[in-house]
C-alpha cells in the first residue's frame, strides 16, 4: 500500500512538479461502485452496532420495506399539506424533479453565489421578491446561463430559491429510508459512572453513526448534501453579521433536509426538537461528516491489496519486462505484511467487540438476564473481560519419585512406604543371647511388649545356643571315653 503513489510516469514536464494528491476514500469509493452490495453490508454492519434498530426499522433502512412515516396514515388534509403536494405535481427539468446531477448543476450556482454574499442579515429568513425568484427559477428550469454577479438578483431571492428547490424535492435530501435512523442517532447520550444514561450527547459514536449513514446514501444526495452543509456552517460562522446562528438555520432547512415530505409540525410532535438538533449538530460538525471511518477505509483498502484478482494485464506485462525473479522476494515480504497486518486488525476488532459487550452488559437495567451475563463473565474473565491480563499458570506440582522395589512392598505387606522406611531406619542390630538372658526372658512371662519379629529372632537364637552345647557336651563324652 505504501508503493501506490511512489512512482508517477509522466512525460509532460509541465506537471511533475505538480503536488501529488492522494483521496484517503480511494477504496472506500471504488469499493461502493464496484461492489455495492459488500460495500452496504460492511457500513450497515456497523451502524447496527452503534444504534438499536429493530427488524422493521433495519428493512426500512436497507430498502426492503416501505417506510412507516408519522402523519402518513392521517386523514386530516391541511393548508400546509395539500399546498405542498400541488406544487410537487408541477414537475419540471429542475424543481420538482428527483435529484440528478443535472440539477445539482443547476443549483450549485445559487450555492456558488451565497459564498459570496454571507453577510446580509436575516439570510435564509428574509424573503426575496416573488417576481424576481420566479424569473431565476424559469431560467434554471430551462437551462439558460445566469450572470447572478450581474446585481440582478439580491442575496435574498437566490437564498429563498435554494430553499424552494430543496422543499419541491419528492423526499428529504437524507431520504425517507433513513428517517427512523436519525431520531435513534439523537438519542446517543453518554453515561456515567454508575452506568446510567444521561442527558449529555455522546458526540463521537453521533458523529462516527452519520459518517456511516451519509455512505450510504444516494450519489447525488450525499453531493448536493455536502454542498448544503459547507454553506451552512460558513453562514454561522459569519452570524456577528448576518444574525443567523447554526440553530436558526437548522430552523429553517431542518423541513428540507430531514423531515418526512407532506407532514406538519402537528404530525412530529414529540421528535420536533430531536429533528431540528440534529441538523444543527449537522451544521456545527459538517467538516467530519463526509470522511469515512478508519476501520472503513481499512477495510475497503485490505479488500483490495489483500487479493491477487485485480492486477490488470498491463502490470503483467509491465512485471514481466522488468524481471520478475527479481520481484518475488518483495511479492512474499509485501503479502505476509499484509497477513500481519489483518491479524492484528482481527485482534483488536475481537478486543473492541469485547469492550462494548462488557460496557454494554455494565449499562444494562438490573434483571436476572444481567446477572447472569456477569456470572458468565465472572467465570472466564480472561475471556470476557476486556483488559484483563491472562492468569499465570500455576507451576507444575513436581512428583515424589517412588522406587519400584517400595512400590512391590507397599503392594505386598500393605503398609504405607513412610512406615516401611520408619520401620527400616529403626531396625535393631541382631543380639546375641547368652544363656543368662535365655533364662531371663523365660521369666519374663508377658511377651506383649515386644515384636513377634524379636521373638522369632530371639527364639532362633535360642535354639541355636542349644545346639551348640549339646555338640560341646557330646565332644567331652566321646573324650572321656
Amino acid at each position: 500500500s505504501d508503493a501506490i503513489c511512489n512512482f508517477v510516469i509522466c512525460n509532460d514536464s509541465s506537471l511533475r512538479s505538480q503536488p501529488i494528491i492522494f483521496n484517503p476514500d480511494f477504496f472506500v469509493e471504488k469499493l461502493r461502485h464496484e461492489k455495492p452490495e459488500v460495500f452496504t453490508e460492511l457500513v450497515v454492519s456497523n451502524i447496527t452496532r452503534l444504534i438499536d434498530l429493530p427488524g422493521a426499522e433495519l428493512a426500512q433502512l436497507m430498502g426492503e420495506e416501505d417506510p412507516k412515516l408519522p402523519g402518513a396514515n392521517s386523514t386530516a388534509s391541511g393548508f400546509f399539506r395539500s399546498l405542498m403536494s400541488l406544487k410537487r405535481k408541477e414537475k419540471g427539468v429542475v424543481f420538482g424533479s428527483p435529484l440528478t446531477e443535472e440539477g445539482i448543476a443547476q443549483v450549485s450556482q445559487l450555492i456558488e453565489y451565497l459564498h459570496k454574499n454571507l453577510r446580509a442579515e436575516g439570510l435564509f429568513r428574509v424573503p426575496g421578491n416573488s417576481i424576481r425568484q420566479q424569473i431565476l427559477k424559469d431560467a434554471l428550469n430551462s437551462g439558460t446561463d445566469i450572470d447572478l454577479d450581474s446585481g440582478e438578483f439580491h442575496s435574498n431571492d437566490v437564498a429563498t430559491l435554494l430553499k424552494m428547490f430543496l422543499g419541491e424535492l419528492p423526499e428529504p435530501l437524507l431520504t425517507h429510508k433513513h428517517f427512523h435512523a436519525h431520531l435513534k442517532i439523537a438519542d446517543l447520550m453518554l453515561f456515567d459512572e454508575k452506568g446510567n444514561k444521561t442527558s449529555t450527547p455522546d458526540k463521537e459514536r453521533q458523529i462516527e453513526a452519520l459518517q456511516l449513514l451519509f455512505l450510504i446514501l444516494p450519489a447525488p444526495n450525499r453531493s448536493l448534501l455536502k454542498l448544503l452543509l459547507d454553506l451552512l456552517y460558513q453562514t454561522a460562522k459569519k452570524q456577528d453579521k448576518n444574525k443567523m446562528s447554526a440553530h436558526n438555520l437548522a430552523l429553517m432547512f431542518a423541513p428540507h433536509i430531514l423531515w418526512p415530505r407532506n407532514v406538519t409540525a402537528n404530525d412530529l410532535q414529540e421528535n420536533i426538537t430531536k429533528l431540528n438538533n440534529g441538523v444543527t449538530f449537522m451544521i456545527k460538525h459538517s467538516q467530519k461528516l463526509f470522511k469515512a471511518p478508519v476501520y472503513i477505509r481499512e477495510c475497503a483498502r485490505l479488500h483490495y491489496l489483500g487479493s491477487r484478482a485485480h492486477t490488470s494485464k498491463d502490470d503483467l506485462d509491465l512485471l514481466t519486462s522488468s524481471g520478475s525473479k527479481e520481484l518475488q522476494p518483495l511479492k512474499s515480504q509485501k503479502r505476509s505484511r499484509l497477513d500481519s497486518c489483518h491479524q492484528e486488525e482481527t485482534q483488536q476488532r475481537t478486543e473492541e467487540a469485547l469492550k462494548e459487550l462488557f460496557r454494554h452488559v455494565h449499562n444494562m437495567p438490573d434483571s436476572a438476564k444481567k446477572k447472569k451475563l456477569i456470572r458468565q463473565f465472572n467465570k472466564h474473565p480472561a475471556a470476557l473481560t476486556p483488559g484483563s491480563d491472562l492468569p499465570a499458570s500455576p507451576a507444575p506440582r513436581r512428583t515424589r519419585s517412588r522406587s519400584f522395589s517400595g512400590l512391590i512392598k507397599r503392594k505386598v505387606l500393605g503398609t504405607p512406604v513412610i512406615l516401611e522406611r520408619k520401620s527400616r531406619d529403626t531396625t535393631p542390630e541382631p543380639v546375641r543371647v547368652s544363656k543368662e538372658n535365655v533364662q531371663l526372658l523365660q521369666k519374663c512371662g508377658s511377651p506383649a511388649h515386644m515384636s513377634q519379629a524379636k521373638l522369632k529372632s530371639l527364639e532362633g537364637q535360642k535354639e541355636e545356643s542349644c545346639r551348640h552345647m549339646r555338640a560341646r557336651l557330646l565332644s567331652k563324652d566321646s573324650s572321656s571315653l
